[in-house]
């Protein structure tokens, strides 16, 4: 099937980093992201297959070091409010 649509230049200039970040061309990059987002073989997929489809999934999400325990202490997040 082909799917012909209208990018802003926003969004187009967005693909074009992200496929170069991944080494492929933007055709290539829309159809894996498509193909993840709408896998009707995920419905298919054992709990373990799932939890390794998340995990491969997340490979390519930057890493960022974990929060401080200050950070995520109580009053930092509720303050005054408790």
């Amino acid at each position: 099937m082909t799917v012909t649509i209208e990018l802003s230049p926003d969004i187009e200039a967005a693909l074009v980093a992200l496929a170069k970040a991944q080494g492929l061309a933007v055709p290539q990059y829309v159809q894996r992201v498509l193909e993840e987002r709408v896998s009707v073989r995920a419905l298919e997929l054992s709990p373990a297959e799932r939890a390794a489809a998340w995990r491969s999934s997340a490979d390519d999400l930057p890493l960022s070091p974990p929060l401080s325990e200050a950070a995520i202490s109580r009053d930092s997040i509720y303050g005054a409010r408790g």
